[in-house]
């Protein structure tokens, strides 16, 4: 049996391109995607190609951007708009293969292995139709990488400058990925690379070539697991994508949201706010898709250093109501820290993890807590279903309309809900 054709589809600068895509006076000029100073998320979230060339680098705050190019656009994101580009370009993807994995907006993973005969059977060909078709219907251009494999699928996507295609292939990995730094190694982040470093491992060919002892002594499992990617030794498989979802169809570990506050939260009625309109988000989309969770968990950036923590917390019987997310995520926040000017909050996060199917029946109980809670989620439900028609902010809880300028988001509505991870 022959080995996989793999692509790797990368929309080059994408939230930046889809801006000058659908305002053509942006075209060639210096662009920033940015979030807003005045809820103090004021940082470059994307830029254009221009203005990556005049030195601007995503995280970095605004003002810092503008400094080295005066003349950068800086525009607010638009998640509606990168959320219909991304499904129009798995659309064109879907034409070669139904074999389509999604990793983030801008990325997706194909298997042609079962398809390429009817394609003409040359992988580079079709690389170069799809790249092309991305560019003419869409007006954004893709770096395509091309591989027997998942990880040098991307890895060559990611060497790629721009439009252009790179096929690793068996005869050619040596020569082409082995050289290159092992921070281009899919899940060789900073830490991991320093460590890697230390030790005088720089490319990934050293870490092909590393020993059993030091990998696992250094970093567990996942030390062996980083030699297979460097070898080309992944055989994870493409999970398909269902077109009518425009999601994939793998198990979600959790489900969760967070958001810098506007305004530093001084008190607990602060904190309340914030925690149940994130806890809102997570239930809904919880709700939707039909889970429960047996696990709260929330992570707190403090003001000042930044410092932060996270807690978690089990309860007894599976839940998707926001009333009980909530009190639990600000009860770990209480038992964390006291909510006071002296110990500000910047940033809160709320998580549910260990889900079930809300199609698994509660456990009844003497006190009738089950019967209780199945009214509780009913009405959740109704809610949903009257902001599915109306829009999130037609029922308001009372709590979240405490704070004036919280009380005017929609976070589950601006949340972008990025697919899982490779690792699964």
């Amino acid at each position: 049996m022959g080995d996989r054709v793999i692509m790797h589809i990368d929309m080059n600068a994408f939230y930046a391109s889809v801006v000058q895509h659908l305002d053509p006076r942006l075209r060639g000029r210096p662009v920033a995607v940015a979030g807003d100073p005045k809820r103090r998320n004021g940082i470059i979230l994307a830029k254009s190609r221009e203005a990556k060339a005049a030195g601007v680098k995503t995280a970095e705050a605004i003002w810092q951007a503008q400094q080295k190019c005066p003349s950068l656009v800086v525009v607010p994101p638009d998640y509606a708009a990168y959320k219909r580009y991304s499904r129009l370009a798995r659309m064109i993807c879907y034409d070669y293969t139904d074999l389509v994995e999604p990793f983030g907006l801008d990325e997706s993973w194909l298997d042609l292995t079962g398809s390429l005969a009817l394609l003409g059977g040359d992988a580079l060909l079709v690389a170069e139709e799809i790249s092309g078709r991305i560019k003419s219907e869409l007006g954004l251009t893709a770096s395509v990488g091309v591989s027997w494999n998942k990880v040098f699928a991307k890895l060559g996507s990611d060497t790629d400058p721009g439009d252009g295609i790179v096929a690793i292939t068996r005869e050619n990995y040596r020569s082409v990925a082995w050289p290159l730094p092992v921070s281009d190694l899919i899940y060789v982040g900073p830490a991991t690379a320093r460590k890697l470093h230390s030790a005088g491992y720089e490319t990934i060919g050293d870490v092909a070539h590393a020993g059993d002892y030091f990998l696992t002594r250094r970093f567990g499992k996942i030390g062996p697991m980083l030699r297979a990617f460097a070898r080309g030794e992944d055989a994870s498989p493409v999970r398909p994508l269902d077109p009518a979802r425009a999601d994939v169809e793998y198990d979600v570990k959790g489900i969760g949201n967070g958001l810098t506050a506007p305004r530093d939260l001084a008190s607990e009625a602060d904190a309340r706010a914030l925690v149940w309109l994130l806890a809102e988000s997570v239930t809904q989309r919880l709700r939707e898709g039909r889970l429960r969770c047996r696990t709260v968990a929330v992570g707190v950036r403090r003001v000042g250093d930044l410092s932060g923590y996270s807690r978690q917390t089990t309860v007894k019987v599976p839940t998707c109501l926001t009333s009980e997310v909530a009190n639990l995520a600000l009860e770990l926040i209480r038992g964390a820290q006291p909510l006071d000017a002296a110990h500000a909050i910047r940033a809160i996060h709320v998580r549910a993890t260990s889900l079930v199917p809300m199609d698994v029946p509660l456990q009844p109980d003497l006190f009738g807590n089950a019967e209780k809670a199945l009214r509780l989620e009913r009405l959740d439900l109704a809610v949903d279903a009257l902001r599915d028609r109306f829009g999130n902010r037609c029922v308001h809880r009372a709590v979240e309309l405490t704070d004036e300028v919280m009380g005017g988001l929609d976070i589950k509505r601006d949340n972008t809900v990025h697919p899982v991870g490779f690792l699964r």
